[in-house]
């Protein structure tokens, strides 16, 4: 008997504004993956997987159990102070924490989710820059962003942040699970060097919960 694998799926469409995130059909997980880098937010509500990489960067995710909805965010800097910043999902504004989480919380609203039945879970804020260099900016992030949902009373269901590897997240849109892999081979290596990079262009310009930890 011949055996056949399933194949490529077509990706559903993503929700208006979102087209321009780089999506692909996972085979292992027989889902469509949407791959955010800093400085973008998704949101989607067709079960996707949402997936991330984060040095010092924090990354939220959001989840409406009822509405099937999801999001996920990643931003380098706690605060951006443009106050004529455009505010668009493509717009560079959301590589700064206060802008990219207004940018989440609204698409998910617009998506038809309610700010109170948001499930939080935060992730990121590793220690992988020289704290001469960026004065501990994976603590910043941290603390502006515990401090930004305090602020708008959304509780956090769960987190993993700090340390000093770099973290792979997988966050599950149909059931909101997240899956995080602690990439200790790479602490010193690509993560670093583009976190350096971003930060430097940019100058120019707990609890578990549900979390999965997998090798």
């Amino acid at each position: 008997m011949t055996l056949h694998k399933p194949n490529k799926k077509r990706l559903p469409a993503a929700l208006p504004g979102f087209n321009a995130i780089h999506r692909y059909w996972d085979p292992t997980h027989l889902k469509s993956v949407a791959k955010i880098q800093p400085g973008e937010v998704y949101v989607g509500n067709k079960g996707e997987i949402i997936s991330t990489i984060l040095g010092s960067c924090i990354s939220v995710c959001m989840y409406d159990s009822d509405k099937g909805i999801s999001g996920m965010n990643h931003f380098m800097l706690p605060r951006g102070t443009d106050e004529k910043a455009t505010k668009d999902i493509s717009s560079n504004s959301t590589r700064y924490g206060n802008w990219a989480m207004e940018f989440l919380i609204n698409e998910m609203i617009k998506a038809g989710s309610r700010k109170e039945s948001l499930d939080v879970k935060v992730f990121g804020g590793g220690q992988v820059l020289s704290e001469m260099e960026f004065m501990d900016i994976g603590q910043r992030n941290i603390d502006f962003v515990f401090s930004y949902l305090v602020q708008e009373n959304m509780q956090i269901n769960c987190h993993d942040v700090g340390g000093i590897y770099p973290r792979k997240v997988l966050f599950f849109g149909d059931t909101g699970r997240v899956r995080v892999k602690k990439l200790k081979e790479t602490r010193d290596g690509n993560i670093a060097s583009r976190e350096r990079s971003y930060a430097q262009n940019i100058s120019a310009a707990p609890k578990q919960g549900d979390i999965t930890l997998f090798d």
